[in-house]
C-alpha cells in the first residue's frame, strides 16, 4: 500500500505543478501532508517535517547567502565582461547563445556545486535571453542537463557517494566512465545546437550593435509573409535601405521588433515577453552599483571562495556567509547601500529558500512514512531473475527514475548496496554497478527534490512546471546516451 501511495503522491505532485493547478511551494507542502494523513501517520507529520527541515537547513542557508553573494557580484559588474565576451562570440545568434549556455554551464560545473553553476550561468546568460526574447526554458533545460553530466565528477557528490556505499575507490568509478560521459556531454552540445537552430528559426539573427541598443530605441518592422529579408538598422535605431548601420537577417514569418521576436504557434513555454520598461541591465554600463576599481578584488574573492569550496576548507554555507558579508562590506561600505543591495535580492532569496523548506516537507514525509523505501524495494524486486547477469544495465536504467524521485543519499546509501549485492550473486562486480549508478544524473538535476534546480528556475524566472515539461525528455535521452556509450565502451 505504501508503494502505491508513494507513486500516486509523486504523480499527483507532478501533474499539479505541470498543469499549473498549484504553485510548487503549495504542492510541495499540501500534497505530502494529505498523503501522510491517508497512510494513517498524520500525528507524526510534525516530526517528519522538522526532520526534513533539519536535513535541508544547511542547504537553504547556503543558497540564501550564495544568492546575496552572486547578486552583489552581478551588481558590481563582475560578470559584465563575460556577458559581453559571450555576446561577441555568439554574435547575437540564438543558436550560438544556446550552445554558449551549454559550454558555460559545463565549464562552471567543474567546481562541483550545482547551485553555484546555475547562479553564474543564469547571471551571464539571462540578460541575453531576455533582450533577444529567447525561450527561457531552453536556458534552464540546457544548463540543468549539462550540469547533470558534469555532476558525476568525483568531488561532485554522486560518485563519492557510490564509492562510499560500495567501499570502492572513486577514481576507479569515474576514470573508466570518462569516454561515456564525454559522449553524454557531446550529446548536450548537439541538443543545444538543435534547440538553438529552432530558436534562430523562430526569432532570426540580430547583430551585436542592435542588441546593445538601449531599450526604448528599438527599430520596428512588419513582415506579413514568410520571407528572407535583410533590414539595415542605423545607429540611431531607425530602419532604412541605406546609411551607416548594422545588418540583420530574419528568416521566417511573423511580425517582430528589433529584439527579434515574432508570434509562433509552437512557441516554448518560458519564452516570456519582458515587462514594460524591462532593460538589458546585464550590459548596462551606467548602473550606479558598478565598482570598476574593485573588479580584481571581486574576481579574486570569487576565485578564493570557489577554491575553498572545492578543497572543502569550510562548510559551504559558512563560506558563502563570510563571502557575502565581505563582498557587501567592501563594495558598499554604508549601511544604507548594504540594505539596498540585500533588499534588491530579497525576492530571489525568499523564493529559493521558501522552495527548499517546502521541499523539506515532501522529502520528510516521503522518507518518514517509509514510502521511498517501499518504492525502491518494489522496483528492485520487479527485476526479473534472468536479468541478474545484466545488473549493470539494470542499475543504469533504474538510476533514472530512482534518482529523480529520491535524494542522492537515499539512492546511493539505501538502494545501490542492494543492487550491488544482487549483481555480485551473478558475478557482476561492484565497480560495474557503481559506474552504472551515475548515468541518471542528467535527469536527477531537474528533480523537484534537488534544491539547486529552484535556484535555476527562480533566477531565470521560469515556472518549475514549464521547466519540468520541457527538460525531462531531453535529460532522459542524455542519460540513455551515456548508458549506451558506457555499454559500447565496455565500462558497464
Amino acid at each position: 500500500m505504501l508503494t502505491i501511495l508513494g507513486f500516486v503522491m509523486i504523480a499527483t505532485f507532478l501533474v499539479l505543478i505541470m498543469t499549473k493547478m498549484m504553485s510548487p511551494i503549495a504542492a510541495l507542502v499540501l500534497i505530502p501532508a494529505l498523503f501522510c494523513v491517508l497512510v494513517g501517520q498524520g500525528a507524526k507529520l510534525g516530526d517528519y517535517v522538522i526532520e526534513g527541515v533539519g536535513d535541508l537547513a544547511p542547504t537553504a542557508a547556503m543558497l540564501m547567502f550564495a544568492i546575496v553573494y552572486f547578486g552583489v557580484m552581478i551588481d558590481v559588474g563582475l560578470f559584465d565582461p563575460i556577458v559581453r565576451g559571450i555576446l561577441r562570440f555568439c554574435r547575437a545568434d540564438p543558436m550560438r547563445i544556446v550552445v554558449g549556455t551549454a559550454l558555460l554551464a559545463a565549464i562552471v560545473s567543474l567546481d562541483g556545486d550545482g547551485s553555484t553553476t546555475f547562479m553564474i550561468t543564469v547571471s551571464a546568460m539571462y540578460p541575453l535571453y531576455k533582450r533577444l526574447k529567447m525561450s527561457l526554458v531552453v536556458l534552464t533545460g540546457v544548463a540543468a542537463t549539462a550540469n547533470g553530466v558534469m555532476n558525476t565528477l568525483p568531488w561532485g557528490g554522486p560518485t563519492a557517494r557510490a564509492a562510499t556505499a560500495l567501499k570502492v575507490d572513486a577514481t576507479d568509478i569515474f576514470v573508466p566512465m570518462i569516454p561515456a560521459l564525454a559522449v553524454g556531454l557531446l550529446a548536450v552540445f548537439v541538443l543545444s545546437y538543435v534547440l538553438g537552430l529552432r530558436e534562430r528559426k523562430r526569432l532570426g539573427t540580430l547583430t551585436l550593435d542592435e542588441v546593445l541598443e538601449p531599450a526604448g530605441e528599438k527599430a520596428t518592422e512588419q513582415v506579413t509573409e514568410p520571407v528572407t529579408e535583410t533590414v539595415l538598422v542605423r545607429a540611431g535605431g531607425g530602419t532604412g535601405g541605406t546609411g551607416t548601420g548594422a545588418g540583420r537577417t530574419r528568416t521566417g514569418g511573423g511580425a517582430g521588433d528589433a529584439a527579434g521576436t515574432g508570434p509562433s504557434p509552437d512557441k516554448d513555454p518560458g519564452a516570456q515577453e519582458p515587462a514594460d520598461g524591462d532593460e538589458f541591465k546585464g550590459l548596462d554600463p551606467d548602473r550606479p552599483t558598478l565598482r570598476p576599481r574593485l573588479y580584481w578584488f571581486n574576481a579574486g574573492l570569487t576565485l578564493v571562495l570557489l577554491t575553498a569550496m572545492i578543497m572543502e576548507l569550510m562548510p559551504i554555507p559558512v563560506l558563502f556567509l563570510l563571502g557575502a558579508a565581505l563582498a557587501l562590506t567592501v563594495n558598499f561600505p554604508t549601511m544604507a547601500d548594504q540594505r539596498a543591495r540585500i533588499a534588491a535580492h530579497a525576492d530571489n532569496v525568499l523564493n529559493v529558500s521558501g522552495m527548499v523548506f517546502a521541499a523539506a516537507v515532501f522529502t520528510g514525509v516521503l522518507t518518514g512514512t517509509g514510502m521511498v523505501e517501499h518504492m525502491a524495494d518494489w522496483l528492485v524486486g520487479a527485476v526479473p531473475e534472468g536479468m541478474g547477469p545484466q545488473m549493470g544495465l539494470v542499475t543504469g536504467l533504474l538510476s533514472l527514475p530512482l534518482t529523480y524521485f529520491m535524494s542522492n543519499d537515499g539512492f546511493y546509501f539505501g538502494v545501490l548496496p542492494v543492487l550491488a549485492e544482487a549483481g555480485a550473486a551473478h558475478g557482476v562486480s561492484p565497480l560495474e554497478v557503481a559506474r552504472a549508478s551515475i548515468v541518471g544524473q542528467p535527469l536527477h538535476m531537474s528533480s523537484p527534490l534537488v534544491p539547486a534546480v529552484y535556484v535555476l528556475v527562480g533566477m531565470a524566472k521560469v515556472e518549475f512546471g514549464d521547466h519540468t515539461r520541457f527538460t525531462v525528455k531531453w535529460a532522459v535521452l542524455t542519460s540513455l546516451v551515456v548508458l549506451a556509450a558506457a555499454i559500447l565502451f565496455g565500462t558497464i
